[in-house]
């Protein structure tokens, strides 16, 4: 790891919120960081151009889905993910495990790997820890995801602490799989390791010391917002930030609301991931400045008010609630891509507010104010 690829810049008096900057080839992200999540290679009804304006340099996909559809070869023929789907910013790819995980009874985990069939056709398949690294050295990744084995809740002990020491092996074998092969594509690549151990601290704790001896570029919590109380993800979420260096990025998977994602920014973690903001759209659940809007309710058909005057861009100050509402009686597609516009528009403004606030150490009563008001509906 070069050393500019992540610097703290800004940190909290009062808290763990901290800023920072991202170098991923040449593209600098600010953290705290969001990124759209787009699974096949594309964030759901925009162009990728579209997220680019936004402001967007780092966006996520998932190597199982991609490796599914469209498959490794294709990818490889193009010359990389960023070559095939036109995006010369930043890219993460998840390891895939989760979505196996996800699959229930059509997969099976063993020490040497995960078999699993195919949600798409039935077919068999099996991801080792240095198949997964292959696969993602094809696509070209900025960050490259370890293979890891998620356990779901709750879970008793026993069982979290096998599903642990599998992750920690693979952690390994990951480690010495991408020590032993060269990035591709003139791209540099960085791993990161996933910590595990269900709510059991002293596992996490564990976790978290295998992967440090490790010497991974930077660290992500998984297993959380998997159907655990709220309150139990801060927990852990707060245990686990306070055992990680403090030089290394902490990317907290899966997560989440607005206001998850300020009280972790609080926490000590760096970067986000989740398909709320994407899937809520399309769904006509609108994030806004002022508070969450069901944009089919009756109560908009007349509406003439702005989507968000708050937000700085045409979309949200020029076009209106009431037509917004139209088109999603009406089926248009247009109105999922521009709510998802807005959805994608308010987590970016999200984090960057964050990011002011903690430079300006003001972060926490600006957290307060912040999800006072847009928690409101």
């Amino acid at each position: 790891m070069t050393e500019a690829f992540f610097k703290v810049v800004g940190t909290s008096s009062e808290c763990k919120a901290r800023a920072g900057v991202l170098n991923l080839n040449g593209i600098e992200i600010p953290t705290p960081v969001f990124m759209p999540v787009g699974t096949y290679g594309t964030v759901k009804a925009l162009m990728h151009i579209t997220v680019s304006e936004l402001g967007y340099n780092l966006i996520l996909g998932n190597t199982y889905h991609l490796y599914l559809r469209p498959g490794t070869e294709v990818i490889e023929h193009f010359g990389g993910l960023h070559s095939f789907i036109h995006w010369n910013k930043g890219i993460l790819t998840d390891s895939g495990g989760y979505q196996i995980f996800s699959l229930q009874s059509f997969r099976k985990f063993t020490d040497e790997g995960v078999e699993f069939r195919s949600h798409l056709d039935g077919s068999k398949h099996f991801f080792t820890p240095e198949k997964v690294i292959e696969i993602q050295r094809i696509f070209g990744s900025d960050i490259v995801m370890v293979l890891d084995d998620c356990t779901e809740y709750p879970v008793e002990y026993s069982q979290a602490e096998e599903s642990l020491n599998r992750t920690i092996q693979w952690a390994k074998r990951s480690k010495e799989s991408f020590e032993s092969t060269s990035p591709r594509w003139n791209r540099m690549q960085y791993l990161f390791g996933i910590i595990q151990g269900a709510t059991f601290p002293e596992l996490r704790r564990k976790s978290i010391e295998e992967l440090i001896s490790l010497q991974f570029d930077g660290y992500a919590i998984g297993g959380l917002s998997v159907g655990e109380p709220e309150n139990l993800m801060y927990e852990i979420t707060d245990f686990c930030t306070n055992l990680l260096p403090t030089e290394k990025p902490r990317y907290l998977m899966g997560v989440g609301t607005p206001s998850n994602i300020l009280n972790c920014i609080e926490l000590g973690i760096d970067m986000f991931d989740c398909v709320l903001p994407t899937r809520n759209a399309r769904n006509g659940q609108i994030f806004t400045t002022r508070g969450k809007i069901n944009i089919r309710n009756a109560k908009y058909r007349f509406s003439k008010e702005s989507i968000d005057p708050g937000l700085d861009n045409e979309i949200s100050k020029e076009f209106s609630l009431g037509y917004l509402r139209h088109l999603f009686i009406a089926e248009e597609i247009l109105g999922l891509t521009l709510a998802t516009y807005q959805n994608l528009a308010f987590y970016k403004w999200l984090v960057s507010t964050a990011r002011e606030k903690i430079l300006s150490d003001d972060f926490r009563q600006g957290k307060n104010k912040l999800i006072l008001n847009f928690e409101k509906e």
